[in-house]
């Protein structure tokens, strides 16, 4: 990977490594700013996962930062560590194009979205915005407005995505912490392919503002390189904000005070395939050691499947659905001008009826069921995170497949936006060639920070 390896570099330290070095004096957020910038400086032409940097701006509030840090008033968790968002969070001052050029820059941009504000009130330095494909519609990150985000392990792979910059930004030492979105992998895809560790809570556990057109498959989500920094992220992330209706109840435990709960002996339920999903062998195999790996330091690991039928009709008649209330408020002349395929989706979507749409709802609603089910017996469910690794950048399928829609191709993650359980993507591994594979873990609704403190468990036992 391209960042450095050094953990006296303040580019390859991690969110928590950052704000500990602030409280000694041994580090500032100017200096800890200033490489960010260098870093993307430097890297990000080859790589494309800044559609939007200010440095001014996050020099600024560096210094206001320092100056906390300097008389003791720390403005919270990881005040003064440098964060990306991705560009599709209203983020005051800057311009929220969500990949398209049908969406203009003018401003004035006056507000933050709920995970902007949070992270705003704790302190953060905003470095930049993130790229996404044309409004986050796909597993893959390239838009008519941005061009090709790369995988910084290979750049003539693709990132994944939709949150494709925000995963490259990490995984490039770009910035140690993001904020992406997940409507059907768009966090634990990118996660995979780039090496990183991506977080989707259930649904309603991060506030969203304006509501997602995609619904409930919508979540935000965390991206690190340390299970730690998620749960650090979460606690800021999680608190409540008012303009979202279906948010969830104010946490009553933190999620960093969760992270060291004891884990040995918590029954997994290992599913290599989920019964329906066709594995790279050389991605099932590392998974496989990895799995194996966790079940000697103590977990209790039960090879088994849910019980699932592939969701995947009915989880793209709601993505189309989505798609196109989304499109039908832009200008008439915007199906000209989109990306192909979520032209194609726009379609799609708007030749569904209500009567269909409401059976997709109730798949989804079966699918949940069946694995609350699972989860009576199982604390956890493992899975790969992904059935392959990246493919070549530029291409929303893998080139050379029979596939035409990206959902083939990540049938692991979307299952966990129908039923909006908490799913988390670990490194697990990396091929004879160096690609990332990642490990997913997934646990029963609202068991975000259980989820977590078998993820951080996991996470040190395959160091």
């Amino acid at each position: 990977m391209s960042r450095p390896e050094s953990a006296t570099d303040p580019v390859a330290m991690t969110a928590a490594e950052l704000a500990a070095a602030y409280s000694t004096g041994e580090l500032s957020p100017v200096e800890a700013t200033r490489a960010a910038l260098e870093a993307i400086a430097e890297r990000d032409p080859d790589l494309g996962a800044y559609c939007l940097v200010d440095a001014e701006r996050a020099l600024m509030q560096a210094k206001q930062s320092e100056a906390r840090w300097h008389d003791g008033h720390a403005q919270g968790l990881l005040d003064g560590v440098p964060i990306s968002i991705k560009d599709v969070f209203l983020t005051e001052g800057w311009p929220t194009r969500r990949g398209s050029t049908s969406i203009p820059p003018d401003g004035p941009w006056p507000m933050d979205s709920p995970a902007a504000a949070r992270l705003r009130e704790d302190g953060l330095v905003f470095l930049g915005k993130t790229t996404t494909p044309e409004l986050a519609w796909k597993a893959t990150t390239d838009s008519p407005l941005t061009g090709i985000t790369r995988n910084p392990v290979d750049p003539a792979k693709t990132s994944g995505g939709s949150s494709g910059g925000s995963a490259v930004a990490v995984a490039a030492g770009m910035g140690p912490v993001s904020i992406g979105t997940d409507g059907g992998g768009s966090v634990r895809i990118p996660a995979s392919f780039c090496g990183i560790v991506g977080f989707k809570p259930t649904h309603g556990r991060i506030p969203l503002y304006p509501a997602s057109p995609f619904g409930p498959l919508a979540h935000a989500g965390p991206m690190a390189r340390t299970v730690e920094d998620i749960a650090l992220l979460m606690d800021i992330l999680s608190l409540p904000d008012p303009r979202d209706p279906a948010a969830g109840a104010p946490p009553v435990t933190t999620f960093r005070g969760e992270l060291q709960r004891e884990v040995l002996g918590v029954t997994a339920g290992y599913s290599a395939n989920l019964g329906f999903v066709q594995v790279d062998p050389e991605v099932a195999a590392i998974v496989e050691t990895a799995v194996r790996r966790l079940a000697d330091a103590g977990l209790r690991v039960v090879e088994t499947d849910p019980g699932l039928s592939d969701p995947r009709e009915a989880f793209e008649q709601l993505w189309a659905a989505g798609a196109a209330t989304m499109l039908s408020d832009f200008p008439a002349r915007t199906r000209d001008r989109v990306d192909p395929g979520l032209g194609r989706m726009w379609d799609r979507g708007a030749e569904l009826g209500a009567v269909e749409y409401l059976r997709a709802r109730a798949v989804a609603a079966d699918v949940g069921i069946i694995m609350g089910a699972f989860h009576t017996a199982h604390d956890v469910l493992i899975t790969p995170t992904m059935p392959i690794t990246a493919f070549e950048a530029g291409y929303d399928v893998p080139p050379g497949s029979s596939m035409e829609s990206w959902p083939q191709w990540t049938p692991f993650t979307y299952p966990f936006n129908l039923t909006q359980q908490p799913a988390i993507s670990i490194p697990a591994g990396v091929t004879s060639t160096g690609m990332p594979v990642g490990l997913q873990i997934v646990g029963a609704r609202h068991s975000d920070e259980f989820v977590l403190a078998v993820a951080r468990f996991a996470e040190l036992a395959l160091a």
